[in-house]
């Protein structure tokens, strides 16, 4: 689906937003049918005011408690609840930023109706005043993208879709495509792609995306664990109900290609994708535990989970991406359920040693409601991954530290990269909240494209 906003025109309906305690806004002239109607502005409580006919006229819209108002990052989507129409913000709030409101609006329409349902054309409004409207709507194709890939199964988006997908993206966006498949990975020393892909019926492939040609060179390494049974550590049940969302790095780098191009940074920079597309499977010919398998690095891993696998696909990647000496490298990547235990669904950890980059970044984040926290690359664990009988180990036994260990072994691969950080996403909404409704998400995108001009200056 596409993010719109209405048109400007004098047959919008009026809305007003209100905290919690405050007055009603004078031009809404609603003070005694508010008060019948038990309007008292809790987050969302909408109340919809009459004109003299009987007909609809405007309404206003609580935003709950001032003190409460960091618990919600986009509250405007509540608004979605009004009446079918054209709406105009008849007020800008204190402490509401109007591309914050354009965004969270934007987002609030989206719906993935692919299996069930079609597009509900519901209530529209007009850009708040002083938002970037062309930026908003970027933003929010681009993450619409990354909800659709994400929310899509594997049986309609293994390796070989989700290539299709970011052909599609190219050719919308002018990109350059090239694609290694098969047993061309091994031929062409991609050993950890092919090992971990090889099983299944649907052959690994590295997807190369390249996008602008003058400028500073920024690289992502998006992971495309299409689906991860484990291997032959095979999960339970339960644990492999939402592998369709490892590939949430690669569609959280897809997502940021399109705002990136949308919002015109592409010709500021060289801009390369890198998505190592596999499918985590079973079969006679799978990887096993106690493997030592070669790298593009020349290192050596030995496999003590084959459910590691989302780091050996990225090693390969990133040693490729490095050979070109890139500015920055960020991998994007579902990778460990450790992360969620420190931090929750909500918060991504990312790593990074450049101390100027991990600040622009943190403070994007926070800026635009795409929240990271900085983890530390910890060089006390490093003798964690270094197993007995092979330069890296996939998993380390004792299962603490897991987010940290993880970013170590993939730092062993960012070598050559000018600055290097790496995100643990989770990719995934898991109750719906305003703007983010449950399932596929994006994380870090937001923060990224907003800290680039920065970090890249």
């Amino acid at each position: 689906m596409t993010p719109e906003f209405a048109p400007a025109s004098d047959d919008t309906r009026p809305l007003w937003l209100v905290w919690s305690g405050d007055d009603l806004p004078s031009d809404a002239q609603a003070g005694p049918w508010a008060e019948a109607s038990g309007f008292s502005a809790k987050a969302g409580q909408i109340c919809l005011l009459p004109d003299a006919a009987g007909g609809l006229r405007g309404a206003i819209m609580g935003l709950g408690e001032r003190a409460l108002a960091s618990r919600e990052r986009f509250p405007i989507a509540r608004a979605h609840a009004l009446p079918r129409g054209d709406w105009h913000l008849a007020n800008l709030p204190a402490g509401l930023d109007p591309d914050q409101l354009a965004l969270g609006w934007l987002l609030g329409q989206y719906r993935f109706t692919r299996y069930k349902g079609k597009p509900v054309q519901g209530p529209r409004l007009v850009c708040p005043t002083g938002a970037d409207a062309d930026r908003a709507l970027a933003i929010a194709a681009g993450e619409f993208l990354t909800r659709d890939l994400i929310n899509t199964p594997a049986g309609d988006l293994g390796p070989d879709k989700l290539e299709a997908a970011a052909r599609a993206l190219c050719n919308d966006i002018g990109a350059r495509v090239e694609v290694i498949c098969g047993s061309a990975l091994a031929k062409q020393n991609f050993p950890l792609i092919h090992a971990v892909g090889r099983a299944s019926a649907v052959e690994p492939r590295l997807i190369d995306i390249r996008m602008g040609d003058q400028g500073p060179m920024l690289t992502l390494v998006g992971k495309g664990v299409c689906f991860d049974t484990g291997g032959l550590n095979l999960k339970p049940g339960a644990s492999m109900g939402l592998m369709k969302k490892d590939m949430g790095g690669a569609a959280t780098a897809l997502g940021l290609l399109k705002m990136l191009a949308a919002t015109g940074a592409t010709g500021r920079m060289r801009l390369r994708v890198l998505i190592p597309a596999v499918e985590n499977s079973v079969a006679g010919n799978a990887f096993r535990p106690g493997d030592v398998l070669a790298s593009r690095k020349g290192l050596t891993v030995e496999v003590n989970n084959t459910d590691a696998e989302g780091r050996l696909v990225l090693a390969d990647a990133m040693t490729y991406a490095t050979e070109e000496s890139p500015d920055l490298m960020i991998s994007l990547a579902t990778l460990t359920g450790a992360a969620r235990v420190a931090l929750g669904p909500d918060i991504p950890p990312f790593y990074c040693d450049d101390d100027a980059t991990a600040a622009a970044l943190q403070q994007a984040a926070m800026q635009v409601g795409d929240p990271l926290w900085r983890m530390p690359f910890w060089d006390p664990y490093e003798a964690q991954i270094e197993p007995a009988i092979a330069d890296l180990d996939n998993a380390p036994s004792g299962g603490m530290a897991g987010s940290i260990t993880a970013a170590l072994f993939l730092r062993r691969f960012a070598e050559g990269a000018g600055r290097y950080a790496h995100l643990d996403i989770y990719g995934w909404q898991p109750t719906a909240a305003p703007g983010r409704p449950k399932g596929g998400v994006g994380q870090g995108a937001r923060a990224i494209l907003a800290s680039l001009p920065q970090i890249l200056a």
